[in-house]
């Protein structure tokens, strides 16, 4: 807002003061004595400023008030107004009522003020909008409407309605809405059964008096549901707290001294019409967190999941009682189903075939019609299928479009390797079938598939090879897994672990010797990660052009040529064996767009760094595929998302260390 009249009236005032000051010096010169009377009487009317100051403001605002309306009908009209209103003309305030002086000017009388000065926030083109605009002035809060004055030489009626009791109110309730939070002990049996009671009792009690604190702090309520969960509900107020903190509970639970480590996960439910609304919120956010390996807030907004934590691995399960009950179950459906369409992600790899050609095996034990469905062009699984095609078996591999027409309301698709709807290699597929299961060990993401049959989703698992080994376990040994089917598997669970380098657990090795068992080579499968030597070449190129950032390798490549996919998480891992490098990002050109492929030594979780891009995956391996994104600008968003990453750490660290 321009402050025209009040700039026009300082300038006229510091102008006169200057040609007084230069006609007094030659007066001064020459006339020394005609300065007395001046002198005198600029003494007596500081005297008589300093004592009726105050009056003679007052009398000119109203006179220039009055004069700029000419007594107008419409003055008269605000003047009786119960509330604040006042004329604005180009950034000047040309007259004002009595409310507009007591709740604005505090009472006191202004000559020409700029409106900008006692309402910072002031927009006229806003206040003319049907809704007005929200004004705060000292204690008071505002709806400030205005619209042009007829006749009154281009000034613009403000009126302001004093709403503060309606609005302190407004807030008071959003606040004090109720929030719901369920808490869960991470793999509560696998830490605690191995425990004497005493030791459980102390570790127990460690945790309770934890989130007892952490709740004291609220206006809310604990009670422990379960040995292994808490719910609690608060308000509005103490959720924003708490995600100011980042939860740092979280932190302090962690950090408990009890020979474990000890990880919590919450679910956050809030925003609900009603407590029970919130009460299945919490619920979905708390699926979901534990979903994502654990360790880790939830909180579900209107624009999906924001999420907290995630900073350490899931823990290992070590019981088969529901991998046995899983077989049972997947089998029954396979077998009330009249086909079966096995399916992976988008650029499939190892371990989405090898996974899937798993499960093609336990169909034909069920004996049901079933077919993997793989675009041949993108995948990274090439030398794999080469070999299937090798062995006569090339008829189970088909391109995803040519199952369309085959889907019927009986077909069941089973998806592995990913939880995602968006990396699917055909939604055609997904959104055609009714029946549909998940195999997955992917931390969960925003964005998965809904309502699944059967979900057999577990994060700690090494790779979905390995979920797919257990299940054949339990299936009858008469044409289980062939030497072929077993080296397939094994290729998955070698890609995702680095060959047994990271992301393993005793599951992993009983699944491995059981594929041994089963006629898996371990030198044939090697053999499934040899490369040529162009894709050697254009791999050291991408290396060599590598750069450190903050404790992470950043490579750029150009687009390479078909068929090279496996050079970009190829050349991520080498990145890894450098000294000082806890991560890896290669970013590669591809479509007018740009692939990533993230890995990390566990120091970095790359999953929650590539999810704000639209990417996913694990604490150690992850990646993402941005669209009309030049790699330059993938490079910049990297950095930036690395930065917030280390400056959570940093604020984690220093939590820790003040606890």
């Amino acid at each position: 807002m321009k402050h025209t009249g009040s700039y026009w009236m300082v300038l006229a005032l510091i102008l006169l003061t200057a040609a007084c000051a230069a006609l007094a010096v030659p007066v001064a010169m020459l006339r020394p004595q005609w300065l007395l009377a001046p002198a005198a009487a600029l003494v007596l009317a500081v005297v008589l400023l300093a004592v009726f100051g105050h009056r003679l403001r007052a009398l000119i605002a109203r006179y220039l008030g009055a004069k700029a309306l000419d007594d107008s009908q419409l003055q008269a009209t605000l003047a009786r107004l119960p509330v604040p209103a006042c004329l604005v003309r180009q950034g000047t305030l040309l007259w004002y009522n009595p409310p507009f002086r007591d709740m604005i000017l505090q009472g006191e009388d202004a000559v020409c003020p700029a409106p900008a000065e006692m309402l910072p926030d002031l927009d006229l083109a806003v206040c003319a909008r049907p809704h007005g605009q929200d004004l705060t002035a000292g204690t008071y809060r505002f709806t400030a409407y205005a619209s042009e004055a007829p006749d009154a030489k281009g000034a613009s009626v403000l009126v302001l309605v004093d709403d503060t009791v309606y609005k302190d109110t407004l807030e008071e309730y959003a606040a004090s809405r109720p929030a719901y939070l369920v808490m869960c002990i991470d793999g509560y049996d696998e830490i605690f059964n191995d425990m004497k009671d005493s030791e459980q009792a102390h570790a127990l009690e460690a945790i309770h008096s934890l989130l007892e604190e952490y709740i004291s702090r609220t206006s809310g309520f604990l009670r422990r549901v379960a040995n292994n969960r808490y719910i609690a509900v608060v308000e509005e107020r103490d959720v924003r707290r708490m995600r100011q903190e980042r939860f740092d509970i979280l932190d302090k639970v962690r950090a408990l001294n009890t020979g474990r480590t000890v990880t919590l996960s919450i679910g956050v439910g809030h925003g609900g019409r009603t407590l029970a609304e919130c009460q299945d919120m919490a619920r979905e956010s708390i699926d979901i967190a534990l979903g994502r390996g654990g360790d880790q807030a939830a909180v579900k907004t209107r624009d999906g999941f924001e999420f907290y934590g995630g900073v350490s691995s899931g823990i290992e399960k070590r019981s088969h009682v529901r991998s046995r009950i899983l077989s049972g179950a997947l089998a029954d459906l396979v077998r009330h189903s009249d086909s079966v369409i096995i399916m992976g992600h988008h650029l499939s790899d190892l371990d989405a075939v090898g996974s899937a050609i798993g499960v093609l095996r336990l169909c034909k034990m069920c004996e049901v019609p079933a077919v993997i469905a793989v675009r041949r062009s993108t995948t990274l699984a090439g030398p794999l299928l080469d070999a299937f095609d090798a062995a006569g078996e090339s008829h189970d591999f088909i391109e995803p479009e040519q199952t369309l027409d085959a889907i019927t309301p009986d077909t069941l698709l089973i998806v592995v390797d990913t939880y995602q709807k968006r990396l699917l290699e055909c939604p055609e597929i997904y959104e055609k079938c009714q029946r549909v299961v998940v195999i997955d060990h992917h931390r969960m993401a925003v964005g998965h598939i809904d309502d699944p049959l059967l979900l057999y989703h577990e994060p700690y698992a090494s790779s979905a090879s390995e979920l797919v080994c257990e299940l054949l376990q339990f299936m009858p040994a008469e044409g289980n897994v062939t030497p072929l089917e077993a080296q397939a598997l094994l290729a998955g669970i070698m890609l995702d672990t680095r060959s047994f380098a990271l992301h393993v657990g005793v599951r992993t090795f009983e699944a491995a010797a059981w594929l041994r068992s089963r006629g898996a080579q371990t030198a044939q499968t090697k053999l499934l990660f040899n490369t040529s030597k162009e894709e050697y070449e254009a791999r050291a190129r991408i290396v060599e052009g590598a750069y450190l950032y903050k404790g992470c390798a950043i490579a750029v490549s150009a687009e390479l040529d078909a068929g090279m996919n496996v050079v970009l998480p190829m050349a991520a891992n080498d990145l890894l064996t450098l000294n000082g490098v806890d991560a890896s990002f290669v970013i590669l050109a591809k479509n007018k767009g740009a692939n990533i492929s993230a890995r990390s030594m566990g120091a970095l979780n790359v999953q929650v760094i590539l999810e704000p891009l639209g990417g996913g995956g694990h604490l150690t391996m992850a990646g993402a595929q941005l669209r009309d994104c030049s790699p330059q600008e993938a490079e910049q968003r990297i950095r930036e998302q690395i930065d917030a990453y280390r400056a959570k750490q940093a604020a984690t660290a220093a939590g820790t260390a003040t606890a």
